[in-house]
């Protein structure tokens, strides 16, 4: 069995950790050891990096989920061919719609929201404007999160 999630698919016995993670939700301990477990065992799975950074923002972990975030950047922009570091890109710098570098773009989108959620409202309005150079069509949605921090005002 594999398992589509954002990012590709997680192969068999990472999808099982990732939906045994899920199923243990409430039992914030259990679910991060599955999720850590899946990570160690495929720490180039951009689908494991997903899970992991989306399950510590839902649990307002906020460090630890902004701290995924960023190896995310780093391990897309390995399997993407291209800088990691975001201030070095522009929109010729990968072919964005690469599963990779889209991945990337999703990712800087989430470190964006979650600068915004640890009131770093400058950092965010930077890392957004960055997306929108990268992403002229918005297609990861950084629009919304441009809105949410319009009205964070």
């Amino acid at each position: 069995m594999t398992l589509e999630l954002y990012g590709g698919a997680a192969p068999a016995g990472i999808a099982e950790l990732i939906l045994d993670a899920m199923g243990h939700y409430g039992e914030t301990e259990t679910a991060e050891a599955k999720l850590l477990e899946a990570k160690k065992m495929a720490p180039g799975s951009l689908a494991v990096h997903f899970s992991l950074y989306k399950f510590y923002f839902y649990k307002k972990r906020l460090a630890d989920a902004e701290q995924i975030a960023r190896e995310s950047l780093i391990e897309a922009a390995r399997q993407g061919g291209f800088d990691p570091d975001w201030d070095h890109l522009d929109a010729d710098s990968a072919n964005w719609s690469n599963e990779a570098a889209h991945f990337y773009l999703f990712s800087l989108k989430a470190l964006a929201f979650i600068r915004l959620r640890r009131g770093d409202e400058s950092g965010c309005r930077r890392i957004l404007d960055k997306l929108f150079e990268l992403d002229s069509k918005d297609s990861v949605g950084a629009s919304v999160i441009r809105e949410i921090a319009a009205g964070a005002h």
